[in-house]
């Protein structure tokens, strides 16, 4: 059992904490109560970050001494929305979120994963007709080793999880939210994966 705090109480935070709790780990999910972040990142061993990518930089930075020598996985993508309220362009191109937290946080271990599917596919990836991808990027293996343990927790294969590399990989990860609304225009909200075909 891993103790676990899930920064974010939308859909996607939502959904990876009841799975989570169901593969037995101890979960908190921190809403935007003051402190409520703070407090649940400062007693887990792994902070999920759920929050909205625009806005995740500045509230992580925030909580720097809560997440030292911490995980933290993150799994939003930083994007302009358009009008429609789908992405529409990337916060940091040429960089990415992950890469950003990982400079302004240096103590912390940051991992970025499931940041290239649908929300309801992050913790029911058998759901789909053919197998998915979950892309991991990092800088410490064992940091990497604990993230991939947990997706297999979520359901996900060993031969579904795809170690890209460094942090740096990341950028390549979250450029591929642009397909995303392209995706749902074309084909609707059902859900899907940026996989790799071999």
């Amino acid at each position: 059992m891993t103790t676990i705090a899930v920064l974010g109480n939308g859909r996607v935070g939502g959904i990876l904490a009841t799975a989570l709790t169901r593969a037995g780990h101890e979960v908190t999910v921190a809403d935007r109560a003051p402190g409520a972040a703070a407090d649940a990142a400062r007693t887990a061993q792994i902070v999920i970050n759920a929050t909205p990518g625009a806005g995740s930089l500045d509230r992580l930075v925030a909580l720097r001494e809560e997440l030292h020598d911490k995980i933290l996985v993150d799994v939003s993508n930083a994007t302009v929305d358009g009008p429609d309220g789908l992405p529409a362009d990337l916060i940091y191109p040429g960089s990415s979120l992950a890469e950003q937290l990982q400079e302004a946080l240096p103590e912390t271990r940051v991992v970025k994963t499931l940041n290239t599917m649908l929300f309801p596919v992050m913790t029911a990836p058998a759901t789909l007709t053919q197998a998915p991808d979950a892309f991991i990027s990092g800088e410490d293996p064992q940091a990497k080793q604990t993230v991939r343990e947990l997706l297999i927790d979520l359901g996900w294969r060993k031969e579904w999880i795809t170690d890209l590399g460094g942090i740096q990989t990341a950028r390549a990860t979250e450029a591929a939210i642009l397909f995303v609304p392209h995706v749902i225009r074309s084909s609707g909200f059902a859900p899907f994966a940026i996989s790799i075909a071999r």
